[in-house]
Parts: C-alpha cells; sequence; structure tokens
C-alpha cells in the first residue's frame, strides 16, 4: 500500500485499536501491524501524534507504534529497514516542536528521541543537542520543560553505551554542556528556594520538577568533584527546606524525592568509581553519622533518606578498595589514603554512639509494628528481609549495616553489645512496654552477631539459665521475647550449640508451635528431628490449614519443603497427611498463582523423597503438571517453571509408564514452539520419556517432536542446536532401530553437517555422535541415508562415502568425550572388512582414529603390563551410599542398564580392533594386507601392536 496521503486511513485504524470492542480492535491492529513495513508509515505516525487537535488516545498510540517501529526497523541492517531518506525526514520532524500539552506524551516523545539518539547520534544527528540546549534557554515554560525532559533522556541512554568509542563520544558531549546544565540546575535550585520561603508553593513545585530535570541530565554524566561538593551543599538546604515547610506542604512529596536523588547519585557514584569517591569519605561520613545518630537528623529524616544514608556509610565501610592488603607494603595508595580517612572518622566515642543508637533506636519493634502484629499476624510475620530488601527497606538495611559496621570494628562493638545484654539479665516485667522492646532489640543484635560472639557468650549456659526460662512465660504481652528467644536459638544452633540439648529445645518447639500466638508459631524450626517428624508435620498442617493469609501459607509451606527435603527418604511414612492435605490446599488456592507455585515446590521435593513410591500420588500429580505446563491455560504464565521441573523429577523417580504420564506429553509441541529460556528443561523431560520407554513414546510422539525439532533448528543458537541433537543421539542409544526411523527427516541435516565440515566443534561433535550410533548399530539404514544423500548431491555413493570419512578423520579433534571418542572407532571400524577401494584408500585414517581411541580408553595394569579397556562395565552394582548421600533415581538405574548394553561400554575396543584387521587380513590375503599396512605411519602401527599384544 502507497502511505502517501494515507493519513486518514492510518487515523481510522488507530481510532479503531482504541476501542474497546475486539470485533472493531483486531482487525485495525492486524492492519497496522501489515503497515509496519510499509514505507511513509512512520512519517503518517509522526504527524498524528503532532497534531494536538486530535484524541490523546489515538496520538498515544501512534507514539507507541513508532516507538516499537524504531526498535524493529530503524538499523539499517534490520530486515525491511526504514529508508535513509525517511530517517532523514522522521528526525528533523521530531525536534520541531518542543510544546507537547499532554505530559505523558511528551515522556513518550523524549524516550523515542533518546531511543533514535542512541543508534544515530552524534554522527547522522549532529543537530540534536544544538536545538535541543536553544530550547532549554529559551524564556517558554513549557518549551523549556519538554526540552529539558528529552535532553534527561537522552543523556541517560546515551550514557549507557558501553563501547569505549562511544563512551568518548558521551565524555565529549558530556564536557560540553556540563558547565551549562550545572548553571541551569544552580539557578531553577536558588529559584525554588526563594519561591519555598516565599510561600509560592505553585512557583516553587515548578522550579523544583526542573531542577529535578536538570539534576538527572547532570548525574548521568557524572564524573565532577565539583558537582558532589556542591550536592552536599544542596542536600543540607532541601533537607533544612523540609523542616520549614512541615509534612503537609504540596512540595512536601516532590523535595523528599529530590533529596533521595541526590543521595543515590552519591550512592552510585561510590558505586562505580569508589576510587574518585576517597576525597568524599570525610564528608559523606560527617553528613550521614551527624542525620542518623545526632539531633540534627530529628524533623527532617524520613524513612527512604535514612535507608540511603545507611547505605552510604555501609558501602564505605564495607568497599575492598578502601581496605589496605595484610601486607601493609602491597596496598595501592588510594586503599591506605581511604583506610587513614576512615580509622580517623570511626573513632572509640563515635563508634559506640553508633552501635548504641542502632539497637536502642533503630532496631525497636515501632508502634506501627507492633499494631500490624496485633492486627494482621500473618502480614507481620512475612515482613521482606531478604535478598536485596536492604537497598530499600529500614528494618533489613538497618541490620545489614548493624553486622557490617559489627563485623569490621568487634574490638570495640563486643563489650558495648554485652553490656546491654547485661542490663537486661532475668524476666522482664510484662507491663513494661519499653523494656520487653528493648529485650527484643538486644536479643535480635546478638542472634545477627553470633558468629562475632562466638568467643564471647557461653551460649550453652544462656540457654539454660536465662533464654529456656524466658521461653516458658505464657503472658500474652510476653510473645515479642517468645518469638524473638526462638529465632536467637535457630541464629546460634549452627554457630555454638551443644548436640545433647537439642532433646530439651525440640520439646520447646513442639509446645511453641502449639502456642496461641500466630508469629511465634511460624519460626524456622532446626533440623535433625526425625523422631519428631509426625508430631511437626502434624502440627505444621494445623497451623496451615488455620493461616489464611497466602504469603503465610507460602512461608509454612516453605518450611514443610525444607524439612522433607532435609530429611529425603525417611519421609516416607509420614507422606499420608500430606497427601490429604495439599489436593485441597490446591482446589483452594485457584485464585493466588504464587501459593500454587510454592505447592509445586512442596511437591518437587516430595516426589524427590519418595522415589518410585511417587506412582501413588499420580491421581492428584498428573492433573496438576498438566495444569502447570499447558500454555492455553492462563496459569502457565506463573506455574510453567516450576511445573516442568515437577514434570521432569516425576519422570526420574516413575517406576514405568502409565498411559496418563504419556498423556501429558501433548503440552510439549505448543512449549517447544515458544523457544523459551524453559527450553532446556523440555528436553530434559523428553530425554527423561526416551529412558522412561522408549518405544511407546516414540510411536505415539516422534512424528510431532520431529517437526518441532526440525522448526527449531532453523532458527536456533550452536547451544540449543546441540540440546536438540542430544535428544536424537540418546534415542537412537535407547532405541536405534525405531529411533533412527522416528527421526529419519532430521538426519539429513546431520549428514550435510558433516560432509559440509560445520565449524562449531560441539555441534560437530554431536553430529558425529548421531552418526556413529547409525554406522555401528543400524547400518542398512546408514546406506539407505547415503543413498538418499547422493542423490540429492548428484554425487555418486563411494565418493560420498568418502568424504564422510574423510571429514571425520580431520575433526575427530572437535570429539571430547571419551565416550563419543570411542563410538567414532566402533563406527569406522564397523566399515571392515570391505574390498571397497574407497575404504581402503581411507583405512590409514579409520586406523588413525583407532589408535586415538585406544589411548583414550586403555589402562595398563601394573601387575600383568598388559592393558584392557577400562570403560567395559559387566555388571550393575548398587552404589554403596553415605548417609548424606542421596538415593540414585529410577532414571540414574535405567541409564546404568542401558550402559551395559550399549556397544561403548560392552565392547572391548582392543578386542574389535583384532578382530576387524583379522578379518580385512582374511579378505584381502596376507600380501594384499601388507600392502595396506604399509599405508598406515609406522608409529602408529607400533602402538597399535603395543596395544594388541596378548590377543
Amino acid at each position: 500500500m502507497d502511505m502517501d496521503g494515507a493519513s486518514s486511513v492510518v487515523l481510522q485504524a488507530l481510532t479503531q485499536a482504541t476501542s474497546q470492542d475486539t470485533a472493531v480492535l483486531k482487525p485495525a491492529e492486524e492492519q497496522l501491524r501489515q503497515w509496519e513495513t510499509q514505507p511513509g508509515f512512520y512519517s503518517v505516525l509522526l504527524n498524528i501524534f503532532n497534531n494536538h487537535m486530535l484524541d490523546v488516545n489515538v496520538r498515544w498510540l501512534a507514539v507507541l507504534y513508532f516507538k516499537n517501529g524504531i526498535d524493529r526497523y530503524w538499523r539499517r541492517v534490520a530486515p525491511h529497514a526504514l529508508s535513509e531518506e525517511e530517517k532523514t525526514s522522521l528526525r528533523a520532524g521530531l525536534i520541531t516542536n518542543f510544546n507537547e500539552p499532554v505530559n505523558q506524551i511528551a515522556t513518550q516523545i523524549a524516550v523515542l528521541i533518546a531511543k533514535v539518539a542512541r543508534l544515530d547520534c552524534p554522527r547522522q544527528w549532529p543537530e540534536l543537542i544544538p536545538i535541543l540546549l536553544e530550547s532549554v534557554k529559551g524564556q517558554d515554560g513549557l518549551q523549556q520543560h519538554r526540552a529539558l525532559l528529552t535532553f534527561y533522556h537522552v543523556t541517560k541512554t546515551l550514557a549507557s553505551k558501553r563501547l569505549a568509542q562511544d563512551r568518548r563520544l558521551f565524555q565529549d558531549l558530556a564536557s560540553g554542556i556540563y558547565s551549562f546544565a550545572c548553571s541551569l540546575w544552580s539557578h531553577h535550585t536558588d529559584c525554588f528556594l526563594q519561591q519555598i520561603y516565599a510561600r509560592d508553593e505553585a512557583g516553587a513545585l515548578s522550579s523544583l520538577e526542573r531542577t529535578l530535570l536538570n539534576y538527572l541530565t547532570l548525574s548521568s554524566s557524572l564524573s565532577f568533584q565539583g558537582f558532589l561538593n556542591a550536592v552536599f551543599e544542596r542536600l543540607k538546604q532541601f533537607l533544612e527546606c523540609c523542616r520549614q515547610v512541615g509534612p503537609d506542604s504540596t512540595c512536601r512529596e516532590k523535595l523528599e524525592k529530590i533529596i533521595i536523588l541526590y543521595t543515590k547519585v552519591l550512592l552510585d557514584f561510590l558505586e562505580y568509581h569508589p576510587c574518585a569517591f576517597i576525597p568524599l569519605i570525610q564528608r559523606s561520613l560527617e553528613f550521614a553519622v551527624s542525620y542518623l545518630f545526632t539531633p540534627a537528623g530529628e524533623g527532617v529524616t524520613f524513612e527512604r533518606f535514612i535507608v540511603q544514608c545507611m547505605n552510604l556509610i555501609k558501602i564505605i565501610v564495607k568497599n575492598d578498595a578502601y581496605k589496605p592488603s595484610k601486607n601493609l607494603d602491597d596496598s595501592k595508595p588510594e586503599s591506605l589514603e581511604a583506610h587513614k580517612i576512615k580509622t580517623a572518622f570511626f573513632t572509640h566515642p563515635t563508634l559506640t554512639e553508633i552501635g548504641r543508637r542502632l539497637v536502642s533506636h533503630y532496631f525497636l519493634l515501632t508502634e506501627e509494628e507492633l499494631a500490624m502484629w496485633e492486627e494482621d499476624p500473618e502480614s507481620f510475620a512475612v515482613e521482606e528481609t531478604g535478598g536485596d530488601s536492604w537497598k530499600y527497606s529500614l528494618r533489613p538495611c538497618t541490620e545489614v549495616l548493624f553486622l557490617d559496621i559489627f563485623h569490621n570494628y568487634n574490638q570495640t562493638l563486643i563489650p558495648v553489645l554485652l553490656d546491654m545484654v547485661q542490663n537486661l539479665q532475668g524476666p522482664t516485667n510484662v507491663e513494661d512496654s519499653v523494656q520487653l522492646r528493648m529485650k527484643d532489640a538486644v536479643y535480635n543484635a546478638v542472634g545477627l552477631a553470633a558468629y562475632e560472639l562466638f568467643d564471647n557468650v557461653d551460649f550453652d549456659q544462656w540457654f539454660k539459665n536465662q533464654l529456656l526460662g524466658e521461653l516458658q512465660v505464657g503472658h500474652h504481652r510476653y510473645k515479642l521475647i517468645r518469638r524473638r528467644v526462638i529465632w536467637l536459638i535457630g541464629q546460634w544452633i549452627s554457630v555454638k550449640f551443644k548436640s545433647d540439648l537439642r532433646p530439651l529445645l525440640y520439646e520447646v518447639i513442639l509446645s511453641l508451635m502449639q502456642d496461641p500466638d500466630l508469629v511465634v508459631r511460624q519460626l524456622k524450626t532446626p533440623s535433625c528431628f526425625c523422631k519428631l517428624l509426625i508430631s511437626i508435620f502434624g502440627l505444621l498442617f494445623q497451623l496451615l490449614q488455620q493461616v489464611t493469609e497466602c504469603d503465610t501459607k507460602m512461608q509454612v509451606l516453605h518450611v514443610i519443603s525444607c524439612v522433607i527435603e532435609r530429611v529425603n527418604i525417611q519421609i516416607r511414612p509420614y507422606v499420608g497427611c500430606l497427601v490429604q492435605y495439599l489436593p485441597l490446599l490446591w482446589k483452594q488456592s485457584e485464585e493466588h498463582n504464587m501459593l500454587r507455585c510454592a505447592i509445586l515446590t512442596t511437591l518437587i521435593h516430595l516426589v524427590q523423597g519418595l522415589g518410585a513410591e511417587s506412582k501413588n500420588l499420580y491421581p492428584f500429580l498428573l492433573p496438576v503438571i498438566q495444569l502447570s505446563t499447558d500454555v492455553s491455560q492462563p496459569p502457565h504464565v506463573y506455574l510453567l517453571e516450576d511445573g516442568l521441573e515437577l514434570w521432569l523429577v516425576t519422570l526420574e523417580n516413575s517406576p514405568a509408564i502409565t498411559p496418563e504420564l504419556l498423556r501429558i506429553f501433548q503440552n510439549m509441541s505448543a512449549l517447544l514452539e515458544l523457544s523459551s529460556e524453559n527450553l532446556r528443561t523440555c528436553f530434559q523431560i523428553v530425554n527423561a520419556y526416551l529412558y522412561l520407554s522408549a518405544t511407546d513414546f516414540l510411536q505415539n510422539y516422534a512424528e510431532s517432536l520431529c517437526r518441532a525439532f526440525c522448526n527449531l533448528l532453523k532458527d536456533i543458537t550452536n547451544e540449543g542446536q546441540v540440546q536438540v541433537l542430544k535428544v536424537v543421539e540418546i534415542a537412537l542409544k535407547v532405541s536405534p532401530i525405531l529411533g533412527a526411523h522416528m527421526f529419519q527427516p532430521l538426519l539429513p541435516h546431520v549428514f550435510r553437517g558433516i560432509v559440509d565440515g560445520e565449524r562449531y566443534p560441539v555441534v560437530m561433535s554431536t553430529y558425529l555422535g548421531i552418526m556413529g550410533r547409525i554406522l555401528l548399530q543400524n547400518s542398512s539404514f546408514f546406506s539407505s541415508l547415503l543413498t538418499q544423500m547422493a542423490s540429492e548431491c548428484s554425487q555418486k555413493m563411494d565418493q560420498l562415502l568418502g568424504s564422510v570419512i574423510e571429514m571425520w578423520v580431520d575433526r575427530m579433534d572437535n570429539i571430547t568425550q571419551p565416550e563419543r571418542r570411542k563410538l567414532s572407532s566402533l563406527a569406522l571400524l564397523s566399515l571392515l572388512p570391505s574390498d571397497n577401494s574407497v575404504i581402503q584408500d581411507k583405512f590409514c585414517g579409520i586406523i588413525n582414529i583407532s589408535v586415538e581411541a585406544l589411548h583414550d580408553v586403555m589402562t595398563e595394569d601394573s601387575e600383568t603390563g598388559t592393558f584392557k579397556d577400562c570403560m567395559l562395565m559387566s555388571h550393575f552394582e548398587e552404589p554403596k551410599l553415605s548417609d548424606d548421600e542421596e538415593p540414585p533415581t529410577e532414571q540414574d538405574k535405567r541409564k546404568k542398564l542401558l550402559a551395559l548394553e550399549d556397544p561403548v561400554h560392552s565392547v572391548s575396543l582392543q578386542q574389535f580392533v583384532y578382530e576387524k584387521l583379522k578379518a580385512q587380513q582374511a579378505m584381502m590375503g596376507d600380501q594384499g594386507f601388507g600392502v595396506l599396512m604399509e599405508t598406515v605411519d609406522t608409529e602408529l602401527v607400533r602402538q597399535l601392536q603395543e596395544f594388541l599384544q596378548g590377543l
């Protein structure tokens, strides 16, 4: 379709594409998709979203289509790439008017310009930056804001480029605009401060918005000490401003946002340029410590700012670049300089004050947290504290800072913490909420610092004399301490806790699991309790059924999973209650996909623990796998990854195929079409079916599988190709006749790959593994494949066979696995005895490969001096397992039995070489054979004779 004059048609399609009616929407979307590659389409879109008279939704959609087009068609090498003429005209049109009235559309246009800039700036678009700077200097408020917004997105995008050449271009750009951007930032900040103190909140908000954009632009082009020093000054002004305007001002939210951004730029600079940050260490520590640990922070600090300041201190304390080497002479001068600044700052009084305040102020449970405990104990119990939560959440952030400071300055801080413990000896009055909270905080510190306190606390005595008693105080208000003490024991149990105290502890745990308070009961209990499994499972299930929050159920399931994983096969006698309850829980959790993921994880551990007995779970298990891996069912978005893992372990532990287990494989075709990151697990599932029941499986599914594989091989990475081909290789190993017949459409691809000399070694190795299996175990099929390929290539069969052998010999070094090297040798030797002149012509190469393989597999018996093939397996040995080793799965046993029948493990290479050479000699006669042997290098002949002596 010629797009000239097509504005009205495109406008109509965009209007229809914003409809709520799918009957109108779908055809419009399809039409727009077809136009994506038409010349002129993006020029029309530009005219539409630049026309402020049109409907906002239509303009928004036009911007989105344009933005997606940049990703797909802007690069010169892209299929259906835009012409250079159209791109020139589009670039000009994008920067003619910075007057977009709608904020969201203005942001999208800015992002879109940045995407083009990333590809074309500065070479094809040298005028972009000058025009942006010109517009930023203008007097018009809207134009200045929109140009600044674009400026920010462009610098942010250009700063993200990583090639050295691009980095240099960006440095030049940054230094060119830096002083201008700095003065603009300073001007807008001063305007804001004047307006805020003059109570002009509307003007202040507008200036603050510009300050923010200026600042963001500057922070994209970082590496400037002067700017960072100015940041500290501005931070103090903004914090003081917070005190002045109070919490209810309309500017308060923006103020806090800009304070967070200012501190974030310090953190980013510290993270990416630690050495350049050294001159700012002193200032950063003074700033953060004064606001966090002195009266300077009262009335101005807020949670996210406290978190950022704590992270600033933490990174400075922990940064390896700021620590000298053990041998001072090996230390870098900058590390010594940083260490000197830190040592001078962290004096005994400063550390003592920080340590005490962290525990006695920041560790205390807040009134909000206590109220939450009362009103919603489940949500309170599952508050997030793991992963990277320290970067943005106050409580984990405080705990991580405490740990790092304690670890680095334990000489000073251990006495401080022990003194706090000493002041809290004995039971605490249940009416004294302040002391209860303080004890909770101090015990939290002792738990976190367990490894540091190893030599300073006799935990066993403390457990018997103090903690045990506290666990038995049943008062409702004492639940704070009961919860904290059992957590504390969990922290210390792997550090220092006598095993003869454990029975006492288990009894306490069981009584706590019947505690009236839900939070106390939700504690991850220690391990080593097989004798208590029945009671523990019973109580965990009781808890699972009592709690209502999805998150809590997930946490309890996690504990159950941990228990199952820890006790492994000892779980088998106690599975009853699980099997009764999990189907019910699965049914109830239809709306909660994350809870279903937790159930899937529990099932994975359960199947691994049950081994072959997991077949008794199939009535529940198989429908769960079926639903989780069916891409036509909406829940698969959440459940697929865990569902595939469960499918795989179910097959690995299955004692025998069942019709239902076979039927689930119908889900696989669609999964292979997805080509997602789950492809590897899909291939493992296919392999597991092949090991479990090759004949049933191949007869039912090989045709569709082969089709899917042929499609995959057209568009897949080398690593992906290897995964696909390994499946074919396993099919041939398990069932040489049926496997070759079923995957026949795929094999010409393999054959051509060998003849053409596939460049990627791992792929070539796999090609040769497949061809080796066919040649050795299904020679008649090899002949028919050779006939087919000769006719395709218009070559004689012998000539083609010669090319295959030649390439095989040439690429033997591509094969690294000893099994495949031996297989290659057996396969090529199986061509002997032969009177075919081509095979005789390649005889030297075949012997070459055979001697190489003999070197790989033969070991010398030190007593007799004779050689034997170390790959031979004569019988199936049950491995002797130590207690902590997992028993072999059913699939492990299947692989072992298969190996016993595999020629690689059942045929002696030494014997095979000998027999084939004898047969060749018998066929040709001694004289003819002697002439043939003369084509082989004398050193190779000598080595061969050494391997064959005694036969």
